[in-house]
């Protein structure tokens, strides 16, 4: 029934803050429609994963948290230290691959993966 996901939708305040510093850390070009089409390649794979209300892995403030599956992570950690973007919480590794976390504007923790 299902195809895939169809999109990833949330509110901000700081709308262009958002826009540009998505484009800018994660070189997503975020259109004049405040949306960008991110096409999944040959052997990316999109994860659907229900978290406890108190499981520590993300903030449990935070509701929603993105995973970006990149192509080598050291690379991208790399392009983040260019654009000032820190991280927030060192490189991890498991059997799953390797993890590194940043915060955007509106203080949004994002996950980003290599995978194994």
């Amino acid at each position: 029934m299902i195809k895939g996901f169809g999109g990833v939708f949330w509110r901000t305040k700081n709308l262009d803050t958002i826009k540009n510093w998505y484009n800018e850390a994660l070189q997503l070009e975020i259109g004049d429609w405040n949306g960008t089409m991110v096409k999944n390649e040959s052997g990316s794979e999109t994860i659907f994963s229900l978290f406890a209300e108190t499981d520590p892995y993300f903030p449990t403030e935070q509701q929603v948290m993105l995973n970006f599956q990149v192509h080598n992570l050291d690379e991208t950690i790399k392009h983040l230290e260019q654009v000032d973007v820190p991280l927030a919480r060192p490189k991890e590794s498991s059997e799953f691959g390797q993890f590194v976390w940043i915060e955007d504007p509106d203080g949004r923790l994002i996950e980003l993966w290599e995978k194994s």
